[in-house]
């Protein structure tokens, strides 16, 4: 019986001893072993500093040289510096991996042919010198930012010096400036880092997310929020900050509401946003003060100094972009090999006789593509030199679109928001135009109006 009971104690010792042993995981609290811990800070937090410079990746604290990831987010950071988050893998040009790869652990596993943080490099390249600058080329005409290098039409953005820090399709970004000088970490710990910018947690402002707020998140939202519903103006203009709003340079005002005055004529402003177009700002944009900011806002189709790259050239009408057959860069397709076309619609090979490819071409009248183009394997390819010709049967003629090119859509009298529209009188409204690379959208609704007495047509803008 003696012999049983020490056997108890000493399986029960042995179990105890273990469980003692096995780190807690969950939700639980991590125990306090600063006091027990017997390295100093700086070892203990080397120990917990990624590759990529960043304390437990930026995604947890450092407890005596072990990373103990951020419980408020269970489940979703994980491993020995909490450097996997499968919910988050490098995109380029909005897709995950850029298409040509898979998600694991936060990192993209590149298909055959592929390589790079995001499978956005091509093993091998189909494009000229001269074709793949153009397309990494930014809104300035800088190639990569002067950030990075081109490869194949894709920036590939300096390691050495930004350690991972610099990245975006064209190495726009820098996220060095969201680091706190102090403590080493991208936004204090209190925030993420987009693009170069803290957006600081609940309770954090400044900067870089240094400063504690002692007011609810209600109430700072509440006194940053204008009129019209927008915090700081929602334009860029200013950071909320403990529920004041910091204007950014050239504005002003409780809201960040009101443009700062401007040291530039009006005519000067208008040559500055004027660029090499006929219009301020390329007719896509607002011209304050020599800056040109793009319609529609948030839409990165439009983009440039000027506004003069309409990206949104480059779909049909089924939002398709170069006929999956190109890529899009200042508006203009660049087409893979045996493509062509303004949206690289036509293969250079074909199939049909040249009387079978003359039978598809002609349109009611009997006309070859309406003697304004030429035809290719059945169908017809508009004269580059006439712009403005579509269609088709290259039937359309698009100069109208001239006078109304990029206006802003305004509201008709049914609540329609209308493109290049504007009132003659009351209930009446003058003839619509539609114009390809304005800021409406081509969802084509038709009405009758009172006068003239035809249909017009009427084109709401895209939401």
């Amino acid at each position: 019986m003696y012999v049983t009971a020490l056997l108890n104690l000493v399986w029960a010792s042995s179990l105890f001893s273990f469980l003692v042993a096995v780190p807690s995981s969950g939700n639980h609290k991590p125990s306090s072993s600063s006091s027990s811990c017997k390295l100093n800070p700086a070892a203990s937090e080397k120990r917990c500093r990624s590759p990529d410079g960043f304390v437990c990746s930026g995604r947890g604290t450092c407890d005596c040289g072990v990373c103990l990831c951020e419980v408020k987010e269970a489940g979703k950071y994980y491993g020995p510096l909490c450097e996997c988050h499968d919910w988050v893998c490098h995109t380029y040009d909005g897709q995950v991996c850029a298409g040509h790869g898979s998600c694991d652990c936060g990192k993209c596993q590149c298909d055959a042919g592929w390589s790079g943080e995001a499978c956005q490099y091509p093993a091998t390249c189909d494009l000229n010198r001269k074709q793949s600058n153009e397309m990494c080329r930014n809104s300035q005409g800088v190639i990569c930012s002067n950030a990075g290098t081109c490869h194949c039409g894709r920036c590939k953005c300096e390691p050495a010096e930004g350690n991972g820090l610099i990245y975006g399709k064209y190495c726009e970004c820098d996220d060095r400036e969201c680091i706190d000088d102090e403590t080493g970490e991208i936004c204090g710990g209190h925030g993420k880092c987009y693009c170069g910018n803290c957006y600081c947690a609940a309770g954090w402002h400044g900067d870089k997310c240094e400063f504690q707020c002692d007011i609810t998140p209600w109430e700072i939202k509440k006194r940053c929020t204008s009129p019209d519903g927008k915090i700081c103006s929602n334009r860029g203009h200013g950071q909320c900050n403990c529920g004041q709003c910091d204007c950014k340079d050239g504005w002003a005002g409780r809201k960040c509401e009101h443009p700062r005055s401007c040291s530039l004529s009006i005519e000067e402003s208008k040559r500055k946003c004027q660029g090499s177009s006929s219009q301020p700002c390329s007719g896509r944009g607002k011209c304050e003060c020599g800056v040109c900011t793009c319609f529609p806002p948030g839409d990165n189709r439009v983009h440039g100094k000027n506004c003069e790259c309409d990206d949104r050239q480059c779909e049909n009408l089924e939002g398709v972009i170069c006929g999956k057959h190109g890529t899009c860069s200042c508006g203009r397709c660049i087409c893979e090999a045996g493509w062509f076309g303004k949206l690289c619609q036509h293969e250079r090979k074909c199939n049909m006789t040249e009387e079978e490819s003359k039978s598809h071409c002609e349109s009611a009248d009997g006309v070859l593509c309406s003697a304004k183009g030429s035809c290719h394997c059945g169908k017809c390819i508009c004269s580059p030199q006439e712009w403005y010709i579509s269609g088709e049967f290259c039937e359309c003629d698009d100069r109208e679109c001239d006078k109304h090119d990029g206006l802003i859509c305004t509201v008709s009298p049914s609540g329609l928001q209308m493109c290049g529209q504007f009132p003659q009188s009351a209930n009446r409204w003058n003839e619509a135009f539609h114009c390809y690379s304005s800021i409406c959208s081509r969802n084509q609704k038709r009405a009758h109006y009172p006068s003239p007495p035809h249909l017009l047509a009427l084109w709401e803008m895209r939401r």
